[in-house]
């Protein structure tokens, strides 16, 4: 993982298939509402729109349909599904049932090199907090997780919790706006990397617990306004 990278970006390096890009499209703009749910979408339709072949679109959908996003009728077409509130209730605490259990055998099983990696996410972590820079903070969360997250070698557990992180990225961001946002996702992440600079699985995962309940309220605190707004 190139942490730079992730501050340029957001995104790692890795190359993409065709039908990885349409997949990944398609899932931000169900993700967004931009395609709402029962929106009927057609391969025809997106093959035009991203001047594709019908065989990437094609596995496009059926992964989204894996996934419960979309449901393809015999006879009729593909119509959106998407994700309801308690969908999105029901992500927030697996995720927080699976970050836990990241944690603490990312501590066991960390290699010298991962750890290099997360000490450098923290140290820039800290740099952009003290410049009130959330944007290459958001960023560089999300580097600090994903090293955490390849530190448990084990493969199930990193695509699970990419999932999660991609659809709450859409479906329900932080409050941002909060007073002393950085100042408390940096103290939050100073006790996590602090469990895994003295190899405390316990620390880490009590650490981690409270991060994931703190990030929930800042989500839920988000949500509640948008909700006040539209009345």
């Amino acid at each position: 993982m190139s942490i730079i990278q992730y501050l340029e970006d957001g995104r790692t390096n890795d190359p993409k298939s065709l039908h990885s890009t349409v997949y990944t499209e398609l899932l931000e703009d169900i993700l967004t509402g931009k395609l709402i749910p029962g929106a009927k979408i057609t391969e025809q339709k997106i093959c035009s729109e991203y001047n594709v072949s019908r065989t990437p679109v094609r596995e496009a959908f059926c992964q989204l349909e894996t996934d419960g996003l979309i449901e393809s009728i015999p006879n009729r077409g593909a119509f959106v599904i998407g994700l309801s509130d308690r969908d999105i209730d029901d992500i927030l605490e697996l995720r927080t049932s699976c970050e836990v259990c990241a944690v603490k055998w990312a501590i066991e099983r960390i290699t010298e090199e991962e750890f290099a990696e997360l000490e450098e996410s923290f140290e820039f972590m800290e740099f952009y907090t003290m410049k009130n820079d959330i944007d290459k903070m958001i960023s560089i969360n999300a580097a600090f997780h994903q090293i955490i997250h390849n530190a448990t070698h084990n493969a199930g557990l990193i695509k699970q919790l990419t999932s999660y992180q991609t659809y709450l990225k859409y479906c329900r961001p932080s409050d941002y706006t909060i007073p002393g946002y950085l100042d408390k996702v940096f103290s939050e992440h100073r006790e996590i990397y602090r469990a895994f600079v003295d190899s405390d699985t316990t620390a880490g995962a009590i650490a981690m617990m409270d991060h994931m309940n703190n990030s929930v309220r800042r989500r839920t605190l988000l949500k509640g306004k948008r909700e006040k707004s539209i009345r």
